[in-house]
């Protein structure tokens, strides 16, 4: 039976201009030290040409041979920062702008397109690459307005999706047509943050084949959401994994929405893997029960602990919660072998 792969590491939160975090293939020698056999590749520039992986397949091979010497595969190819740029609201068009090259600063009609041609090229490099998945942002149009006062107008968040949907559907269709799920980080400040707005979206777009999910409980213990039921309700459309923890330490004084403050003094916080709150027993045992065989990826994110001793903790701990699949039922031996005349006698009735 095939199963959960991992441990793998999101490299995003790694990266920097000094080794051994400047390259990917030294960044594949650091993880594989640390004991992770999968990473989860950002494209950035700095890692990856996505262009040319989109275009050449044998460009994909030999970056798929380079990882290989280190005993390393690529998971996914992320593009969570283009994927934002998909559907911005005017309010963050400054901010969001550092997503994009400066040559489309300021221009979000540019910029938005600049972005879906970056996701649309990262399903086909997927697909080159022999990747089964991807992970992105939904981006957002109707953040702004989660909290309903003042009144929200009939409409709008109708609308929102409506729209969203209207700009994913044609990337959702190139992921199609190459054979790789689109997968959706459920996260604060996008559109999709939750499971209401993930049928509401999946709805939008009909339904679409490759419009999938990509689960992290960090973001549910910060929404306090259940994360074991959610797995319960959309398991059939989790496509991607990122293992990473959480907690909730609720006052009078500060609750969900944080305060405004900084990280470290807000009652929900991202911690690393076994410092938080999420049952990690729990949510890898449900993904077992549902036969999720995709990569179990680290992604570090603490507001306390230093992210060296996250990532070299974090293989480790994978790697102690992935369930390898059993092939028989646990009271087997006690098997009776008894024919179908004999189970109707111990029921009383009279053979046919």
């Amino acid at each position: 039976m095939t199963g959960m792969k991992g441990p793998g590491i999101f490299l995003a939160q790694f990266m920097g201009d000094q080794a051994p975090f400047d390259t990917l293939e030294n960044m594949a020698e650091w993880a594989a030290g640390l004991g992770y056999v999968g990473v989860q590749i950002p494209c950035d520039p700095r890692l990856i040409d996505l262009k040319t992986a989109s275009e050449s397949k044998d460009y994909c091979d030999d970056l798929r041979g380079k990882l290989a010497e280190h005993g390393i595969e690529p998971t996914e190819l992320s593009t969570h920062l283009q994927g934002q740029l998909v559907a911005v609201h005017p309010a963050y068009d400054t901010l969001f702008d550092g997503f994009a090259p400066p040559e489309v600063h300021g221009k979000p009609a540019e910029r938005q397109v600049w972005a879906v041609e970056q996701v649309k090229m990262a399903a086909k490099a997927s697909a080159n690459l022999g990747l089964k998945a991807h992970a992105t942002f939904s981006g957002a149009l109707a953040w702004p307005y989660v909290y309903p006062w003042p009144q929200r107008p009939a409409g709008l968040v109708e609308e929102a999706f409506a729209e969203l949907a209207r700009r994913w559907t044609p990337i959702l269709d190139v992921f199609e047509e190459n054979g790789v799920h689109c997968a959706f980080e459920v996260h604060a400040g996008e559109d999709l943050h939750d499971g209401a707005t993930w049928e509401r979206f999946l709805e939008a777009v009909k339904g679409h084949n490759a419009a999938r999910l990509l689960f992290d409980p960090s973001h549910y213990v910060l929404q306090q959401l259940d994360y074991l039921d959610f797995i319960d309700r959309y398991h059939d459309r989790i496509s991607c994994f990122h293992v990473k923890d959480a907690e909730y330490n609720p006052t009078g004084r500060s609750g969900v929405y944080g305060g405004y403050q900084d990280w470290v003094d807000r009652p929900g916080r991202f911690r690393s893997l076994g410092d938080g709150q999420v049952d990690f027993s729990g949510v890898f045992s449900r993904m077992a029960q549902y036969g999720y065989d995709g990569w179990a990826v680290l992604e570090w994110e603490c507001a306390l602990k230093n992210s060296a001793d996250g990532a070299s903790e974090g293989a480790p701990f994978i790697e102690a919660h992935m369930i390898k699949l059993t092939d028989h039922a646990f009271d087997d031996f006690a098997k009776s072998g008894v024919d179908r005349a004999a189970i109707r006698k111990l029921m009383g009735l009279s053979a046919e």
